[in-house]
Order: C-alpha cells, then sequence, then structure tokens
C-alpha cells in the first residue's frame, strides 16, 4: 500500500502551473553606437547657423561662436556681442578705443539699426553709417575689422570685465545688454583693435542716451578779421 504522504508532493507538482513562454530578447544597441549618435545630435548647428545659411550673399559668411552676450529682441537675435579688450595683463586706458563685435540676424519686419550707447564710452561710431536689417537676413558686423568702436573710453577696460551698452533699433526701439570684455588673446588675437584717430577727424555723434536727452551745443567760431 502507497502512503499518502508519498503521493501528495506528487499531486501538488502535477498542479504547478505551466511555465510561461521566455519572451524573446531584443538585442541592445551596441554602446559605440549611441554615443555616435549623441553626438551627431550634439553636431546639429543652432537655429541662428541655419538663418545665416540663406540665399543672400552676406548671410553665407560663416562666423564662430564666442564667449559673447546673445539674446532675442523683437524678432532679432542679437549673438555674439563683446568689446574686444587689451592684450592679457594688459588694460585700455581712459581716453583710447575699443572694438564692438556681433552678429544680428532679423526675423521680423524690415528694421535698422541706427545707433549704439555705452555709459563708459563718450561716444560710440557705427562706421559707415546705420545697419540695415532686411526680414530674414543677417547682418555679421563679426569682423576682423570693428564697424562698431567704443571711442575715448571714460574707465579702464581690462579683459574680464563687463560693460553695458544698448542698441537702438528704428522699429524695435532700445536693449541693453551686459557685454563681457574679451582679453585679444588666442583665438580673439584674429580680431583688429580700432584704428588710432587722426588730428583731422570730424567729431562724431554721439547718439541717443536710454532715460536723457543727448545732443550738444555748437560754439560759434570767430568771424576772420579783414586787414585794409
Amino acid at each position: 500500500m502507497i502512503r499518502s504522504s508519498v503521493l501528495l508532493p506528487r499531486a501538488l507538482r502535477s498542479l504547478r502551473a505551466p511555465r510561461a513562454r521566455r519572451t524573446p530578447r531584443v538585442p541592445r544597441v551596441p554602446r559605440v553606437l549611441r554615443l555616435a549618435a549623441i553626438a551627431v545630435a550634439i553636431a546639429v548647428p543652432p537655429a541662428l547657423a541655419g538663418c545665416a545659411a540663406g540665399v543672400n550673399a552676406q548671410t553665407n559668411k560663416p562666423f564662430a561662436t564666442t564667449d559673447g552676450a546673445s539674446t532675442v529682441f523683437h524678432n532679432i537675435a542679437i549673438r555674439d556681442m563683446f568689446v574686444l579688450g587689451p592684450d592679457a595683463a594688459a588694460e585700455l586706458r581712459p581716453g583710447q578705443s575699443a572694438s564692438l563685435f556681433l552678429a544680428l540676424v532679423n526675423n521680423g519686419g524690415p528694421d535698422r539699426l541706427t545707433s549704439v550707447f555705452a555709459p563708459d564710452a563718450a561716444s560710440v561710431t557705427i562706421r559707415g553709417g546705420t545697419v540695415n536689417l532686411a526680414p530674414g537676413q543677417a547682418a555679421l558686423l563679426t569682423g576682423p575689422e570693428p564697424r562698431i568702436i567704443l571711442e575715448q573710453l571714460r574707465k579702464p577696460l581690462v579683459g574680464g570685465a563687463a560693460i553695458a551698452v544698448t542698441l537702438f533699433f528704428q522699429n524695435a526701439g532700445a536693449i541693453t545688454l551686459t557685454v563681457p570684455v574679451v582679453p585679444r588673446s588666442g583665438y580673439y588675437t584674429t580680431f583688429s583693435a580700432p584704428p588710432s584717430p587722426t588730428p583731422s577727424a570730424a567729431p562724431k555723434s554721439k547718439g541717443p542716451r536710454p532715460r536723457q536727452s543727448g545732443g550738444s551745443s555748437a560754439t560759434p567760431s570767430a568771424s576772420p578779421t579783414t586787414t585794409p
């Protein structure tokens, strides 16, 4: 006679649920391929590069990304705005000039950069006059020769400092940015300092100033005396 203690474990084993079928394992993507995909995503140029690759010849000029200030103001992208400082371990003294570089991309209607103001400079000159900003195009004021010059600095400037600069647009209005002063070393040695002013140069317009009226009164010159 077979004891029940022997039959019970066998009965329990026969009542066990059938083993679930194992799901096929999806092969993992090799780590090298994953890293390659990430590298491709990082290498995609930003929207600004796409705007600067239009049909117009001016927008086909490449420009390097710098440590400058960037923002978007009324559909105008302001990119890589910086002041070129002195050589490393040097300073620009009061009375000297400094170069300002930036790129402007207009994603809105027609506009124009009319003037620039910096409280740390006696005047700011846009060489060649105002800067037209056609819709969908870029104005690359990126050198190597400067288009915008901060003249007669009011205080010393050294690399690593920052100053306030206000841009005045005809339609968009005015915007003030804190702009870094980049020392003229390494990659930035390819940028040019402003030319030395000539003694016979005509006086420059100081342009509008934020929250205050600009302009200066002219002093009439003495009339020549005729000799009988």
